[in-house]
């Protein structure tokens, strides 16, 4: 029996064991970023979203992002119901195996193909009414801080320099390693511009509890609407403008959709709509905090020397792309900020 066919079994276990669910069928799901995940059909038909943690995940965490999930789907949100064990549990584990369950979203889609239409307005209100209730949430409320502190640049330059040494000690010669090492190089030169662009930003910054990783494979579309949130990170204070932004200028979509500035605008205006307590200059300041946060990451260029397994032809093509919508953004600023200014005053 192969790892592959092991691990399916352990999960068909743990189900009735631990959940009083009796699997009929259970199959690999959708690649996780940290996570194997499996899709079990029970004995009434319906489907359950399983994810497996690898050894070494902090349970305790994981339970807190479980929770944030449900807190933000009791404020009426788009979020999958957790299955709690039998003893009341958000995640069982047994035999080496640590799984939560959920409910499965049927007829679904990622945001991964990008935006248009009234996706754009859907994906913002989502957000929007998203932000307002977990601002109520018991991890805090909403604070300022510095704006340097959600666009450190100071901080990269710190991690790319670190990253340049590592490359250095063992430079690469071809392939997406080598253009990594350029691209790095190119993203330090490039920060004294970077640095002049973020003190454009309103001095300080609202930062709240926030979804923590609303990138696109994490939002789910059913047509023209937000089917569902999920993966949601435990609860920690982040900017939410920068959240806002993290869909509608996917790279994906800022590549794809010659007219985004007007796309965007939708979205900021469904989202104010949703969560009016959001100042104005944020709003406003959504793309240059897009544009700032982007060139300051040295995601995905640090896996080839953290984690080169990790290096898929999909996630090589997503950090060219990354690295492509970093110009963009920055080429296409004032544009943008002039169509949010009209919106927003």
């Amino acid at each position: 029996m192969s790892g592959a066919e092991s691990d399916v079994m352990a999960v068909a276990g743990i189900l009735p064991l631990f959940y009083r669910i009796i699997p009929t069928a259970v199959d690999e799901g959708p690649a996780g970023t940290a996570t194997r995940n499996y899709v079990a059909r029970d004995s009434d038909g319906g489907r359950w979203f399983v994810k497996a943690y690898p050894a070494g995940t902090d349970r305790d965490a994981e339970r807190q992002a479980l929770k944030l999930c449900q807190f933000a789907r009791l404020g009426g949100l788009p979020v999958p119901v957790v299955r709690q064990t039998l003893d009341g549990d958000l995640i069982a584990a047994a035999g080496g195996m640590a799984v939560s369950v959920a409910a499965f979203v049927e007829n679904a889609e990622t945001a991964e193909g990008g935006l248009s239409g009234d996706r754009w307005a859907a994906v913002g209100e989502t957000v929007g009414r998203l932000h307002r209730a977990l601002a109520r949430h018991p991890a805090g409320p909403p604070r300022r801080v510095p704006a340097w502190e959600v666009c450190d640049v100071k901080g990269a330059r710190q991690r790319l320099g670190r990253l340049l040494a590592r490359f250095a000690k063992k430079p690469p010669v071809s392939g997406f390693p080598a253009w990594a090492q350029g691209t790095a190089a190119q993203r330090l030169d490039a920060l004294p511009a970077v640095a002049a662009m973020v003190k454009e930003l309103p001095a300080s910054l609202t930062v709240q509890t926030v979804h923590g990783d609303l990138a696109s494979p994490n939002l789910l579309l059913r047509g023209q609407r937000v089917a569902a949130l999920i993966d949601f990170r435990p609860p920690g204070h982040r900017s939410p403008a920068w959240e806002l932004g993290r869909i509608p200028l996917d790279p994906r979509t800022v590549l794809a959709e010659p007219d985004w500035p007007t796309g965007l605008a939708d979205a900021i205006a469904a989202y104010r709509a949703a969560n009016p307590v959001l100042p104005a200059d944020e709003l406003l300041a959504v793309p240059r905090i897009a544009a700032g946060y982007l060139a300051c990451s040295v995601y995905p260029l640090s896996e080839v020397v953290d984690d080169p397994a990790a290096l898929t032809p999909e996630l090589e093509a997503y950090g060219r792309n990354r690295h492509a919508a970093t110009a963009e953004l920055r080429d296409r600023l004032t544009e943008a900020e002039e169509v949010l200014h009209d919106l927003l005053h």
